[in-house]
């Protein structure tokens, strides 16, 4: 079906659920590898904000906290040492060390040097620490389920796969 053309000086507007309706953006992208980044970042921040709301609801804790905690619970009952925890972590942040403090503080990690190599210090999860994923891992749960309703699990998966793809032509490698 052909275009229909446009008055002078009015542009088409995007197809609802677009990523240019979403971003009410009028003009087209410059490339299809544009329009997919956007996408990308647009749909992550989709999803991050239904899981930040409801950490810092059920427990005060931010996204990276609930990661570190989680990274730590698969980790017992051995812990990690900080620059581990940092380079399994979902989100890069250059301030482990504090988001440890917070953490610590909050009676949900702790902290030993080591006693072989005193420049590291391993973390571990508190009972606390372990309690308070034990009650956001069902809430967690059916967020994830919620966010990813509208694609079967094939759709998951290949969506997986098409991302990993994406990062693993990525310079950093994550």
């Amino acid at each position: 079906m052909p275009k229909t053309p446009q008055p002078p000086g009015r542009r088409a507007e995007p197809a609802s659920g677009s990523v240019a309706a979403a971003i009410r953006q009028t003009r087209p992208f410059r490339s299809a590898a544009q329009e997919a980044v956007v996408a990308l970042l647009l749909t992550a921040e989709a999803v991050r904000w239904p899981l930040q709301d409801l950490l810092g609801r059920e427990h005060d804790l931010t996204l990276q906290q609930y990661n570190v905690l989680r990274i730590l619970r698969g980790a017992e009952p051995g812990g990690l040492p900080t620059l581990e925890i940092a380079a399994r972590m979902i989100e890069r942040t250059p301030g482990v060390t504090r988001l440890l403090d917070r953490l610590e503080a909050k009676g949900l990690v702790t902290r030993e040097r080591s006693a072989s190599d005193r420049r590291q210090v391993f973390c571990r999860i508190t009972v606390a620490g372990a309690h308070a994923l034990k009650v956001l891992d069902q809430p967690v749960d059916a967020l994830d389920d919620g966010v990813m309703a509208g694609l079967d699990p094939a759709e998951q998966r290949t969506l997986v796969r098409l991302l990993d793809k994406v990062r693993q032509h990525l310079p950093a490698g994550r």
